[in-house]
């Protein structure tokens, strides 16, 4: 296996604690969206959670049209992403929190210098910076290190679409195999794996023990190398990746 040196950090939910956050907006607009189209059936923001995890509006807005049978134009989609996106940045720069005990590992990997930091999510960019600038990780990664799978490729997709991890190590010059990345989702997951990438699977965030475990079994199959339940754990996750 190629020498280990560069990580890649899936943002929402790994880094900085806004999924819940983002997806009462979401909700919001989704209810919106289907009472428009005479549809009865209402999503809360952990409804949403629970199908979209891991995937940025844009994905939320073309599976609720497959599942309920419902078309919008280009133009209405385009229209409701960036409400959504107002609506969540707005609520991130004044609530956002970073995942519980990821701030000192950053400061740990950072100062060693032995592997570059990138960051790379679904959502839009301007929400991604949005996140690591509130919480306070912007210093750990370079402004053209941080990648959307919404805003940095030409057609505009999401996870579990391998092609913003590619894309990351095309521009910063790496092989997805010199690559670690730490995902959340099973989505993300698929998104790294298929890119080629071994992956971490962190269910620190998930809520209680029942759900991390189930979660751990979910990024298992989706081709995690290891899961991570707790930050303080990372070092150790990346060693056995790295003795593989």
């Amino acid at each position: 296996m190629p020498k280990i040196t560069q990580l890649l950090f899936d943002c929402d939910n790994t880094l900085v604690l806004s999924e819940e956050l983002a997806f009462e907006a979401c909700a919001e607009l989704s209810n919106e969206m289907l009472e428009k189209h005479n549809i009865s059936d209402r999503y809360t923001g952990p409804d949403l959670m629970t199908t979209f995890v891991g995937q940025n509006f844009r994905g939320v807005v073309t599976g609720l049209q497959q599942k309920h049978g419902f078309k919008l134009s280009d133009d209405e989609v385009d229209t409701y992403v960036s409400r959504e996106l107002g609506k969540v940045i707005e609520t991130l720069e004044a609530k956002a929190e970073p995942c519980v005990g990821v701030m000192p590992v950053l400061e740990e990997l950072y100062k060693s210098e032995k592997y570059a930091l990138a960051v790379v999510s679904s959502s839009a960019l301007s929400r991604v910076q949005a996140s690591v600038k509130k919480v306070g990780q912007d210093k750990f990664f370079p402004p053209d290190h941080i990648f959307s799978a919404a805003t940095s490729l030409p057609v505009p997709t999401t996870k579990p679409d391998p092609a913003i991890y590619l894309h990351a190590c095309k521009v910063i010059g790496k092989e997805p195999g010199e690559c670690v990345a730490v995902e959340d989702s099973k989505s993300g997951t698929l998104s790294a794996v298929r890119a080629g990438i071994p992956t971490v699977g962190y269910v620190g965030s998930y809520g209680g023990v029942i759900k991390q475990k189930e979660m751990a079994e979910v990024l298992k199959e989706a081709g995690v190398k290891v899961i991570m339940d707790d930050w303080s754990q990372f070092m150790d996750c990346l060693a056995k990746i790295e003795a593989i």
